[in-house]
């Protein structure tokens, strides 16, 4: 997103209120703010004539409160909706906004839980570990969907257990890969397992772990040979590349 500009000076009176988030819109500008960051969560509660009321009498911008209200009579799709707003404001380049409509089109048919999983997945890939960690905690720990596989909730425990590693939080990311695995059972997990249990556990304890499977024992001669190779290429973020490496893998298989 470009640097942010005021293009229209009307400021409400009275606030649009985002129930869900208790949050407060004054201006066009904010409402694209909320909007475009919130991409990942945004449904058909947005597209309403209690919002295009509000931005005829408060904002008095009568032509995008007309357009609105037309597509709002004629069931236009929500993407078309938030596009309309986004475009009337001025403030987002043309690839800005081609950006922001291919997500929204990514999106048109996946459930909220797969929104907020996509969402998390996206803060974690640009470096905002502990909001993208908040999330995944909501989705495990929140009712369930049973309409999604439960190979969705191990995925999600693989990408908290990322999140972790990437804090250096070992044992809690060994802890999110087990579980991922016993859902999923993926090579790439059970290595991210054994990988954060051997930077989490004493190298005697780690050890009476990989007593007890040969596939541990085998896994660990992958993991310490992947370790030396990166030493030796001059990695200089081993734990992060390492785990990332298997996730690569497993999108190949998975995707």
């Amino acid at each position: 997103m470009g640097s942010f500009i005021l293009c229209h000076k009307k400021k409400a009176t009275q606030p649009y209120h985002i129930a869900r988030i208790h949050c407060k819109i004054y201006t066009l500008e904010e409402l694209c703010y909320f909007l475009s960051n919130n991409l990942y969560l945004i449904d058909y509660t947005i597209m309403n004539q209690q919002l295009c009321d509000w931005i005829a009498e408060e904002l008095e911008l009568i032509p995008l409160a007309d357009s609105l209200r037309e597509m709002v009579s004629r069931h236009a799709s929500m993407e078309q909706f938030v596009m309309e707003i986004f475009s009337y404001a001025s403030i987002y380049t043309a690839g800005e906004l081609a950006a922001m409509e291919q997500v929204l089109e990514r999106l048109k048919n996946q459930k909220v839980v797969e929104k907020k999983k996509l969402m998390a997945d996206n803060l974690l890939e640009n470096g905002a570990i502990r909001q993208a960690i908040g999330i995944y905690r909501s989705i495990l720990y929140d009712e369930p969907d049973e309409s999604v596989e439960k190979k969705f909730y191990g995925n999600v425990y693989a990408n908290l257990g990322a999140a972790y590693g990437r804090m250096f939080l070992y044992r809690e990311a060994a802890k999110m890969y087990e579980a991922a695995y016993q859902i999923c059972e993926q090579t790439f997990m059970l290595k991210a397992y054994l990988y954060a249990c051997r930077k989490s556990r004493k190298p005697e304890e780690y050890q009476d772990l990989l007593a007890k499977s040969e596939v541990y024992r085998k896994l660990d001669e992958e993991i310490a040979s992947e370790i030396r190779e990166e030493k030796e290429t001059g990695g200089t973020n081993a734990d992060e590349e390492l785990l990332e490496q298997w996730k690569e893998e497993y999108r190949k298989i998975a995707f």
